[in-house]
């Protein structure tokens, strides 16, 4: 991952982390959020683009007393995400790909991939809070 999308990274995350503080979500929420979209970051700049510098990721982001929703957008044609291996079977245990999309669905209320498969909508209701 190049040092320039990195720094974007941290950066979203931490403007994301000053929105659910100021509407009061707690530190559990907040890492819970901040992995969440890192993880869908990643996943857009390195299997989405596939490392492509010269395309891009958007991310949209509502936050509110109640409710936070993302959207990562990246440039890639998609993919079915029950195409990817369930990371906690037996026979998958060493390979390293879906742990980031286990971890999304495990912390977060929804998660939702948007046909066809280039855009990742994320929501945590404040709530019914994380799933796991």
């Amino acid at each position: 991952m190049l040092r320039e999308q990195r720094d974007s990274i941290e950066t979203l995350q931490a403007d994301v982390g000053r929105a659910l503080h100021e509407f009061g979500y707690g530190e559990a929420c907040t890492f819970a959020v901040r992995l969440a979209l890192e993880e869908a970051l990643v996943n857009g700049f390195r299997h989405g683009n596939k490392g492509d510098a010269s395309k891009s990721v958007t991310v949209r982001c509502h936050v509110d007393a109640g409710l936070m929703q993302l959207e990562v957008q990246d440039e890639g044609e998609g993919f079915n995400p029950e195409t990817v291996p369930d990371p906690t079977a037996e026979e998958n245990i060493e390979i390293p790909s879906g742990r980031g999309i286990m971890l999304m669905r495990a912390y977060m209320t929804s998660v939702e991939y948007v046909p066809p498969g280039n855009c990742l909508r994320i929501t945590y209701r404040r709530e019914e809070g994380p799933r796991a």
